[in-house]
């Protein structure tokens, strides 16, 4: 929201907290004997994943795990996930990830997600909680190989509504970068602030908003999630070239959760080939 007004200072998400954790995660997949394996893990600090798990056979399903569960002012998480040709992946998370308020200093989440020609990648993390009082920089660099494919969201719950929390003090500035066959093909630069929050051309109030992406795509995807969303208030999708994106407002988060589940299961079988397989953990 507000795009033109978004500053990059003080979000430089390269630069070094002066305190808190430094987490960092790079995975990579491969497929090996009929099957996708997570060929490559390299953790430091408390960011790692549970053992693969294979529901739908050949397709690796893979949960991170940050074990302090929530981040903090002054944390930085560094995560990176490589598809290698022939792979196929999904990666979630088994809860909720939090931003709890802070005394002044950013917390900082850098992913940047690589997919090779023939490769399919998810990226399906559950909501991220960001309290009142956060201050977040969040960056998604996203590189996409000639043929690759790929589903991937960013959900985020603002404040606490159960406790009568909204967010009237913080701020959030998120980056997405997509490139196709090396060439930056999608920018998308966001502040959420107090003002941004409350605002009707902002999130109007709503507690949660999420971002959905899906390459490749094409009119026929367009046309089926417009079916999905008719008439609905706060739901919108398009398509720029073969890129669909659909975003959603709510004042529930797992409302919206439910709806970009939803989402993803009708374009799955085509941006992927392959039916929806929902993680268990998403029943849980």
């Amino acid at each position: 929201m507000k795009p033109d007004t978004l500053q990059d200072a003080p979000f430089h998400l390269n630069s070094q907290p002066a305190q808190g954790w430094q987490a960092r995660l790079a995975l990579g997949f491969a497929h090996r004997h009929g099957k996708t394996v997570l060929a490559e893990r390299r953790h430091s600090g408390p960011l790692t994943v549970q053992r693969p798990f294979y529901p739908e056979g050949e397709v690796c399903h893979l949960y991170i795990l940050h074990p302090p569960g929530g981040v903090v002012a002054g944390d930085c998480l560094a995560i990176s996930v490589a598809a290698a040709s022939g792979s196929a992946a999904l990666v979630t998370t088994p809860a909720a990830g939090k931003f709890y308020r802070s005394d002044g200093e950013l917390a900082r989440q850098q992913v940047v997600l690589t997919v090779a020609a023939g490769a399919a990648l998810e990226w399906l993390p559950q909501e991220t909680i960001v309290y009142e009082g956060a201050r977040v920089a969040t960056g998604v660099r996203l590189e996409l190989a000639a043929g690759a494919r790929f589903i991937g969201w960013e959900i985020l719950a603002f404040g606490r509504p159960a406790a009568n929390e909204g967010f009237s003090l913080g701020e959030v500035a998120m980056n997405w970068q997509i490139f196709r066959a090396g060439q930056l093909f999608y920018r998308e630069r966001l502040l959420i602030d107090a003002q941004a929050f409350a605002a009707l051309w902002g999130l109007q109030g709503q507690s949660a908003c999420g971002t959905l992406f899906a390459y490749p795509a094409t009119a026929q995807q367009l046309a089926a999630v417009q079916a999905l969303i008719g008439e609905t208030a706060g739901q919108g999708v398009t398509l720029i070239d073969d890129l669909l994106i659909c975003r959603a407002l709510d004042n529930r988060a797992d409302r919206l959760r439910d709806f970009f589940q939803q989402v993803w299961r009708v374009l799955r079988p085509a941006v992927l080939e392959r039916e929806a397989c929902a993680p268990r953990i998403w029943a849980t």
